[in-house]
């Protein structure tokens, strides 16, 4: 699953990052964010207009992320996410 597509305050856990291009410097970012495997995320609320930007927690931290950002990051339910 993508993390744009996550109903609102679902915890979840990121497998991975997809780069869409080689040197993809948005994926980069996100990695150096803290969007890495395993890292517990969820998406808080979403904006007024069309549902964008997400506001998105990652382990203790908010990011707002555009829809097509939030889209390279995969996701999926884990047990270590359930926790948090």
């Amino acid at each position: 699953m993508l993390l744009s597509d996550l109903p609102l305050r679902t915890p979840v856990a990121v497998t991975s990052v997809e780069d869409r291009h080689p040197n993809d410097a948005i994926a980069r970012r996100l990695r150096e964010l803290g969007f890495v495997a395993g890292e517990p995320v969820q998406v808080v609320a979403r904006g007024p207009v069309g549902g964008e930007p997400l506001l998105v927690q990652v382990g203790y931290t908010r990011f707002a992320l555009r829809r097509e950002e939030a889209a390279r990051v995969r996701v999926e339910v884990s047990a270590g996410a359930e926790a948090a």
